[in-house]
């Protein structure tokens, strides 16, 4: 690391007289997309799409809501120029979809990419150069004015093929390639010079493109420059100005929405941000910001993980499970603190009429990109708290886990988890809460039990109980009153040999959902010697049972733990 003196600044700032984007708070309408999957992001591959993949991905493209979609560079192989060639002849090209193509600003490949157009109804014709100071001198070896010449004959001889399609509708787009290490006063010159011969109008504006082909500044840097141009261009109200950010830095969404607050109209990028080197900008993370702010992003990502299997299939690329909005991990909540608020959240939602989404750590609702709660959100290993795995049981199984008892069960079920080395499935909750707490008659199990109002009894609470009991080998028949049902089984388990002591510190109970038929669920919570608490859970289709049920597993859990003492 003691060769950082071999760097220097590549880039050219234009100082603070353009910075009025930064009074801007927030971007309120969506740029104009252009996909470049099938250009920029395919040559980006290992093994790029052949011709029925590209084909697939354009249709995937133009279902999601795309208007104009860069399908590749038909002068450079055969494959890219039979795959323009199919799409136009076989009607491909919906009508509100516009194709662009890219050409280098030389005659034979402006010639072999008009031909490649032929009976296109409508598109756009990419032409670029490159004009930062490091290829002038490196790779060209050109002048200013000579690379200047380059753009001009260039978009003179687009402009003449052009006029030779009359049945073709074409929009002109330039790119000053390796924009952001260039001059930005020759940026402008070159561009201002195309845009002459060009000669843009209301019904058909130029597209400016001013790509970060190699990002190079901090994204403020970047604003400013697009924001230098967007005053230096000549017939701006003409232009469409296009940002085409690539991610060297990390910064290619902040480069982005910077640069749309300064000026920028069009975003050129991929699904996921695939492209050469660290990528191209994520079209996605860009339009799910701006949804995540309430603005129409005109693009289609409802079905999040039908977009993923998509694009794993055709690019051959897998999404990162932390990926922005669209990794399977970005919603998942491991830690207990994040679970329990987003449980509380979600509660609180539940219970008020509320028309914004304000659930702490969840940026959005995943519902909205096709994910569930249940599956993608709460998530249980050994960092996980109480409230993650009451949620879990509630969610999947229907059971309320009263307050008082979710910090002991949240430990029992982290502790497995810390053991084991793993995530646990709901599954596995499920199969460790219902193993410790549920319906257990191990030691003690109460086999029948009826109840009777009890003649003596005082208040329309007095029951009496008739019971037969099981404690390890040994059988009972026993009746006793009680001013309730779970008094009544307590007073008759004192008549047996053994020695019940405890006493009631709480009791829920609910059904496990809304049918009838189903089955209801209890809680009893007891407290043994030295003040050691005991929850233990039933369930039975009569409810007054269930809570039999829970008070006989409290007893087994308390018999088992002071035995282990």
């Amino acid at each position: 690391m003691k060769n950082y003196g071999k760097y220097k600044i590549g880039y050219y700032p234009v100082g603070k007289d353009y910075m009025k984007w930064s009074r801007k708070d927030h971007i309120t309408k969506a740029p104009a997309w252009c996909s470049v999957d099938l250009r920029d992001g395919n040559q980006a591959l290992m093994v790029p799409m052949d011709l029925h993949e590209k084909i697939e991905f354009f249709k995937f493209l133009v279902k999601t809501g795309f208007k104009e979609i860069e399908v590749g560079f038909p002068a450079a192989s055969d494959t890219e120029y039979i795959f323009l060639r199919t799409l136009i002849e076989n009607g491909l090209i919906p009508d509100d979809v516009r194709i662009q193509v890219l050409t280098q600003s030389r005659p034979h490949i402006i010639k072999k990419t008009f031909e490649a157009l032929e009976g296109v109804k409508s598109a756009i014709v990419h032409l670029y150069n490159s004009t930062s100071f490091a290829q002038r001198q490196q790779v060209f070896g050109k002048s200013r004015e000579e690379i200047l010449h380059v753009a001009v004959e260039g978009a003179k001889l687009i402009k003449e093929y052009a006029a030779k399609s009359p049945d073709s509708s074409f929009s002109f787009e330039y790119s000053p390639e390796s924009f952001t290490g260039t001059e930005m006063d020759y940026a402008a010159e070159v561009c201002n010079a195309v845009i002459d011969i060009w000669e843009p109008s209301p019904d058909n504006k130029v597209i400016i493109n001013l790509p970060a082909t190699v990002a190079m500044s901090m994204p403020h840097v970047y604003a400013s420059q697009i924001e230098y141009m967007c005053e230096h261009l000549h017939n701006r109200e003409n232009l469409i100005v296009s940002l085409h950010p690539h991610n060297d830095r990390g910064t290619a969404v902040a480069d982005a929405e910077l640069g749309i607050l300064a000026g920028g109209d069009r975003i050129e990028g991929t699904l996921f941000g695939n492209g050469e080197r660290t990528g191209n900008v994520d079209i996605i993370t860009l339009a799910m910001n701006l949804f995540s702010h309430g603005v129409d992003p005109k693009l289609d990502f409802s079905d999040m993980p039908e977009v993923v299997k998509t694009y794993e299939k055709y690019t051959g690329m897998e999404v990162h499970p932390r990926q922005p909005y669209g990794g399977k991990l970005v919603f998942a909540a491991f830690s207990g603190s994040h679970q329990d608020a987003i449980a509380k959240g979600m509660k609180w939602r539940e219970n008020n009429d509320l028309d914004h989404w304000t659930i702490p750590y969840l940026p959005i609702d995943p519902k909205d990109v096709g994910r569930e709660y249940e599956t993608d959100v709460i998530r249980i290993n050994s960092q996980s708290g109480k409230g993650g795995v009451a949620y879990i049981l509630e969610q999947y199984y229907g059971f309320c886990i009263p307050i008082p008892m979710r910090e002991e069960l949240g430990y029992m079920v982290k502790g497995i988890s810390d053991r084991k080395h793993k995530e646990l499935s709901p599954e596995e909750v499920f199969s460790e809460f219902e193993k410790e707490y549920v319906n257990d008659f191990d030691a003690l199990d109460i086999t029948a039990a009826t109840f009777e109002r009890s003649a003596c009894a005082k208040s329309n609470e007095g029951v009496v109980v008739n019971m037969k009991v099981r404690i390890h080998d040994d059988c009972f028949e026993i009746s006793a009153p009680g001013n309730g049902h779970l008094d009544a089984v307590s007073n008759a388990l004192k008549k047996t040999p053994y020695n019940f002591s405890y006493k009631f510190i709480t009791y829920a109970e609910h059904a496990l959902s809304a049918d009838s038929h189903s089955k209801a669920a209890a809680y009893v919570c007891i407290e043994g010697r030295h003040g050691a608490r005991y929850w233990g859970v039933g369930t039975h289709e009569d409810i007054i049972l269930a809570s039999v049920n829970a008070l006989v597993s409290a007893l087994n859990r308390k018999y088992k733990k002071e035995k282990e003492e």
